[in-house]
This record gives structure tokens, sequence and C-alpha cells, in this order.
């Protein structure tokens, strides 16, 4: 049995909570969250709350270090100084660095992104100003937090257990600031606007209508060009036998978008191939793989996730991650798991056998393959009926994962009465800075008298963005004993893949969950429905989109 089902128990306990779980947690604990629940390791990892789904993972407070004192061992120390052992984290200069946004000259200045979630915050302006104060303090700030129906904030006050109401506000908070501060980062001079809505479904379609209705909205307040982000996510099965005809209703909203020049952007999630089953609110995953929604759409570029090693190597020794007391309760990190060596740089498949966490990615079961999706392009997609995702990917790992300040809830968000530095990973990390990178090509666009981009989709896999990305490759790292076997989707057509051997944790080779039954597909050359066409090198991408007629 997976460590996934032997866990439901536990999870349905912690549903739509985002609690740290001390360091008593059994081996079975091992996290991963399931949408409407939350899943911690120990005390050391977190996910959102998934209010008709958040994709963002989070740091428990109680795995920072909050005294600011530091050994020469540490992989992350934040700008208050605060430390966390095992966990590596990044900067935007960082990250701008490592994708080379730096060397973009514009920075998104007449350009709007538009970040899409439940509830919003209610320190989004404070939070994003001192983000911006740390990192950006000669750069403008152009934010705007709005809500189309209402404000459904709750005076940042946590408080509750259930799938709405100030818990599920509380959740949302990280994933909302989250969200504005990494767009920024890679846009500072665009306008920011984060649009909250207050559906309370915290899984499944009862909350899309509204939020549907709040994008269309935004749509036609907007000025041409305007970039969306949705960090939000379901199994195209929690739709059931009306899955056709409701996305429709919605694609209909991305259309009208498209029509006037803008774009959209979804997370493919953060649980590779198993997500979980609505009726079972959010508990029980699907025994197969499936592929989330609206990331699936062909009018949205889906987003998946890599993991950015840049000036440190992962090499594990060990398939632990954890060390045990006498009671076989968790009481540390376990450090042959952990090593990694100085330099390198490099971007793997998002796998984190610890969580277990990853890219989600897939072949749908809603929508036939686009044409522009077909072709030597997309091979090994072809071997695959359905539109298959991500289109793209870029860093979503925790270790590895973002700087984040936030004060939204901070009894929640950092276990202290005031706010916090910490750190964010997911595809909800990935998905708004992808989005931002096109902001760019639009600025660009607009300095040569040209439309912005729109539908990107069918541009991305066009002969002349080829050389656009940088292809994500299987890897290898450390020595961990091989004790787990893998196995690959059958595809629809074609010869089966052969499964590999038994893999070690460094063998970041396929979105698998590690210890999970449900198949993953593979990481190749060239495309695969892990990560897509690779990440954008972030000079060609904008050139190259601002180059087109």
């Amino acid at each position: 049995m997976s460590t996934r089902r032997a866990t439901s128990a536990l999870l349905a306990i912690c549903t739509a909570v985002l609690v740290a779980i001390a360091l008593t947690a059994t081996p079975a604990t091992a996290s991963r969250h399931h949408s409407t629940t939350h899943r911690t390791t120990s005390g050391t990892a977190r996910t959102a709350v998934r209010q008709v789904g958040p994709t963002a993972v989070t740091l428990a407070p109680s795995a920072i270090n909050r005294t600011g004192h530091a050994d020469s061992g540490v992989a992350c120390t934040l700008p208050d100084g605060s430390t966390i052992s095992v966990y590596h984290c990044y900067t935007p200069d960082q990250i701008r660095s490592a994708y080379g946004v730096d060397q973009v000259t514009n920075q998104g200045a007449g350009q709007t992104i538009v970040l899409v979630d439940s509830y919003g915050s209610p320190t989004a302006a404070a939070d994003l100003k001192t983000f911006h104060d740390q990192f950006f303090p000669s750069q403008p700030l152009d934010f705007d937090q709005v809500f189309p129906q209402g404000n459904p904030q709750y005076h940042n006050t946590f408080h509750g257990n259930g799938q709405s109401g100030p818990a599920a506000a509380a959740g949302w908070s990280g994933e909302a600031t989250l969200d504005i501060e990494w767009a920024y980062s890679i846009a500072p001079k665009a306008h920011i606007v984060l649009m909250a809505v207050p559906p309370a479904e915290t899984l499944g379609v009862q909350g899309f209508p509204n939020l549907f209705n709040a994008i269309s909205h935004e749509i036609d307040v907007t000025p041409p060009g305007t970039v969306f982000s949705m960090s939000l996510a379901v199994a195209e099965q929690t739709f059931g036998g009306a899955a056709k005809r409701q996305t429709a209703r919605f694609d209909k909203v991305f259309q009208k978008g498209i029509a006037k020049g803008d774009s959209f952007f979804g997370a493919t999630g953060d649980e590779g191939t198993a997500n979980v089953a609505k009726q079972h609110r959010g508990t029980t995953p699907y025994s197969y793989p499936t592929t989330e929604w609206p990331a699936s759409s062909p009018y949205v570029t889906a987003v998946g996730g890599t993991q950015l090693q840049d000036g440190w190597t992962w090499s594990p020794s060990s398939d632990q991650p954890w060390t045990f007391d006498s009671a076989g309760n968790i009481n540390g990190y376990n450090t042959p798991y952990w090593q990694w060596i100085d330099g390198g740089s490099q971007n793997t498949v998002w796998n984190e056998s610890w969580g277990p966490i990853g890219s989600g990615g897939g072949s749908s079961v809603i929508y036939p393959k686009p044409t522009w999706q077909q072709g030597s392009t997309a091979a090994p997609g072809n071997a695959y009926h359905g539109r298959t995702i991500p289109d793209v990917s870029w860093n979503a790992a925790v270790n590895g994962g973002v700087d984040v300040y936030i004060s939204a809830y901070p009894e929640y968000n950092c276990g202290t009465a005031t706010g916090c530095w910490t750190i964010f990973g997911g595809t909800s990390a990935a998905t708004p800075q992808v989005a931002a990178l096109t902001a760019l090509a639009n600025a660009a666009r607009k300095g040569e008298g040209k439309a912005p981009v729109g539908w990107l989709n069918p541009l991305l896999y066009g002969s002349s963005m080829q050389g656009a990305f940088t292809d994500v490759v299987p890897v290898h790292e450390g020595n961990a004993p091989k004790t787990f076997a893998g196995s690959l989707v059958q595809p629809t057509g074609g010869p089966a893949p052969t499964n590999p051997p038994k893999l070690s944790v460094g063998d970041l080779i396929d979105n698998q969950m590690w210890g999970d039954s449900v198949p993953g597909y593979p990481t190749t050359s060239g495309y695969d429905l892990t990560t897509g066409l690779g990440t954008p090198n972030a000079p060609d991408f904008v050139s190259t989109l601002a180059a087109m007629p």
C-alpha cells in the first residue's frame, strides 16, 4: 500500500487546515497535499489549502531558524537572517540571472498582469511593499487588489478548520502573496493586479462560475495584452460526465480574452499524475493517472515544474529524508538524504521524494490533441491522443524555493503574531513568473508598434521558438540505494514504455510520485509530459516573440 493511501485517515482530519505538525509524525505521514487536504512532513513541509486548487507549497514555521545564527552548512539564509538547514532558496536576482531575465532590457512597463486567486490577502499591498523595499528599492510599484464580487477577507484573523471562510482565506493568502511577489520579480514595471473572488468550494467546480464571471469582468476592464495567471487546478474527472460541456462554457471566457489579445496561464499541479477525487472531499486519490484543468485547456498555457539547482547539486546517499526516535517518530533531518555538492547549474524535472511532490502533467481526457501540438516538436506527446501538458516549465521546487514575505494571518503562515520571510514552491511559483515573462514580450512588441501575443500556445510549438527553450532531460544524482519499483503510463498508441528498474531518490527521470502506485510519464530529450518544451531562455523567448509579425 502506498504512503498516500496509508494516510487517508490523517488527511481527512487535516482537511482545509494548515497546521504545523510537530516532529512526531510517523513515516506514513510523509506528506503531499491532496487538494482539500493539508499534508505535512514532520512539520517541515506544507502545502497551501486548495480552494478550487491552489498549487503552492511552503514550509511550516518550525522548519525555519529565526535566531539568526547560521553555520557554514545551511542551505538558505532569508533576508531577515533566518536560516533553513536543508532547503535551498532563491532571491529575485538569483532567479532572474538563472533564466536570463536580467538580460531582457524592458521590465514590463505598460503591461498588466492579473493574478487570479480566491479571497486574496488582507495584507497584499503591505507585503508586496516589503518585498519591493528588500529587492527592488529603486523600482516603481504599481499594484491593485480588486474584488469584482465583494471583499471576501476575514480581518486577518484565522480560526476554524473548514473548506471555506477564515480557514480557506488563510490558506489562499499564501498563494496570493506568492503570486504577486513573483510576478513582480519578473516584470517590476508592470501593473500587478490581484483579483480576489469569494468562492467557497475547496475542490470541485461549484466555485468556477463566480471565478470565471470575475475573469470575464477583468477582460472587459483591462487593456489588450493583459496576461492572466491561474495557480489553481482540479483533476479533469472532477467535472464528471458533463466535462466537455462545462469546460466549453469556461473556455468561452478564455476565447473572449484571446480575441482581445490577452494570454492565460495555468499551473499543472504539484502531485505528478496522482490527483484526488472530488466525491471523497479530496482525501481519496484516483487510482490512475489524471491531468488537471484549466491547464489542460488548449486556450491556456500549461506551466509545469522543474527543480533549479543553481550553485548546488543534490547528492543523496540515502532514500530516507528523516531520522527517528526509539518510538519510531520523526525527530529530524537525515543528512545523507539532503546533502549536496557546491557548484553546478541545471533544471531537473521537479520530483521531490520527501513530499512526495512534483510536476503535474499528462494527456487530457477532455480535449483532443490540437493541430499545433502534433508533429515532431511534440514527440513523445504524439503517442497520446489528447492535448498533452505541460507546455513549458519553470522552477517549482521547495528545495530550491523562492523567498516570500507574508504578514497575512501570521499565526497561520508564520507561527507568530507578526509577518515573516519564508520560502514557497509549487507550480504556483512557476506560473506567475512565466506569465510575467510573456508580459515582457508584449512590452517589447508594443515598443515596435505590434499587437500583443494573445494566444501563446500555437506560437510555442512553431519552429521559430525551438531555440527559445532549454530542454530538461533525465538526471541521476547521488548514490542512494534503488528501492522503488517505478512504472510508466501506457500510451494510447505505439509500443508500451519500458518500465525502469528500481529507482533511487536521485533518479529524476519522471513525474511518478515516490512510493505511489499511480504511473508517471517519463522525462525525455525534447518535448515530454513532465516539463513540456523545457524552460524558457528569457532573452530568446522574449526576442523571438517580439520578432513575430
